[in-house]
């Protein structure tokens, strides 16, 4: 009868533990001072964010019917059939030659510039979910974490969606950075994992900070949604501008195709270098995620100098082969005569002086 209750009661606590680990993975909703801020955004309307053109989650001629019914045709190689590739580079010793950046795989990136560290939507967790068991990453993406991060002085957080904001990295995250900024609303979730509300710097769109000497973040527009449970738009998402006296660079953060990119590109470019996403479509959600040809046209917009895609070879979000993202967008830019760099994770990519080019995927089978 004890071991029975000791058991009883093992497993009570263990229910606990699990079930507020997923409830702060959650996040939590603004409120307050926050809400009262948000409700002074242009973007905020009928208490949610809502983007500039009108953009459903379905195109027009879809339905739940035929998202569903897509699930059960969706191709063989929707995950890679081996190990992805990758680079094991020490980021404590990058260099300030040029600035740097070390792609993770799917949206993260470190930026090294002016000697300034800026970690974008880090999810080093292996899943890009609030549970462990969905949506794991692929073979071979992990031999980046926490423990290889240098000290951040800034976290560069785009949106609130758990492929890009991971509770348990950015918890893991929190002695080595020394500030956040975000779009307007996020850094509520911050505030409940932990971090000083002195800390966070939040974003409306084209609104600007400077949290490092020489270092300019710019809010800008995207065509998505944010949300962490089964509400949408309680937060705003983002892409943001980076600019220094000699650079600039485009995040580009989620977002669906739209006018928005030659209109931040004719107000703010040309850009030495556009991250884009490229992965994750489906014409079933067109207007929230970009298409890849789509990707290619935007950098153009842009004014891109150079082309970086990312939002692919790391997670299953969608049901197109796992490479066909960056095939496409590779042969889309090459029509449209924009540059693409094509790193392995964690391969460096030194801005305006060595961008890999290599076909890596070509060689996973």
């Amino acid at each position: 009868m004890r071991v029975n209750l000791f058991a009883a009661k093992q497993v009570t606590r263990n229910r606990k533990t699990i079930n507020a680990m997923f409830q702060k993975a959650f996040g939590r909703n603004p409120s307050g001072e926050r809400l009262q801020r948000m409700g002074q955004s242009p973007q905020y309307k009928n208490n949610v964010f809502q983007n500039t053109s009108h953009t459903p989650m379905l195109a027009e001629d879809s339905s739940m019917l035929k998202t569903l019914r897509s699930y059960f045709s969706k191709p063989k190689d929707i995950r890679p059939p081996a190990d992805i590739p990758s680079v094991k580079t020490d980021l404590n010793t990058l260099t300030d030659e040029a600035p740097v950046l070390v792609w993770f795989g799917h949206s993260s990136y470190l930026l090294r510039i002016n000697g300034i560290n800026i970690l974008v939507d880090p999810v080093f967790s292996g899943h890009a979910s609030p549970f462990s068991f969905m949506v794991k990453a692929f073979a071979g993406t992990g031999i980046y974490g926490v423990d290889e991060m240098p000290s951040i002085d800034i976290l560069l957080q785009t949106h609130d969606h758990y492929d890009h904001l991971d509770y348990t990295t950015v918890a893991a995250l929190k002695p080595k950075v020394k500030r956040v900024v975000t779009s307007l609303g996020t850094g509520s979730h911050f505030e409940y994992w932990g971090y000083s509300p002195a800390s966070i710097t939040e974003l409306d769109w084209y609104a600007s900070t400077s949290p490092a000497p020489g270092i300019e973040l710019t809010a800008t527009p995207g065509r998505h949604f944010s949300g962490r449970g089964i509400t949408r738009g309680k937060t705003l998402w983002a892409s943001f501008i980076l600019k220094t006296s000699t650079h600039r660079i485009f995040i580009g953060g989620d977002s669906g195709y739209d006018k928005h990119f030659k209109e931040i590109g004719t107000a703010y470019g040309p850009f030495d270098l556009a991250i884009l996403e490229c992965g994750q479509y489906n014409a079933h959600w067109k207007y929230i995620h970009m298409m890849p040809e789509e990707t290619a046209q935007a950098a153009a917009d842009l004014g891109a100098g150079m082309l970086l895609p990312v939002h692919w070879a790391k997670f299953t979000l969608a049901l197109h082969p796992w490479d066909d993202s960056i095939k496409r967008v590779v042969k889309k830019a090459a029509e449209l005569n924009v540059p693409v760099t094509t790193p392995m994770i964690g391969e460096p990519v030194l801005i305006g002086k060595r961008y890999p080019v290599t076909h890596w995927w070509e060689l996973v089978k």
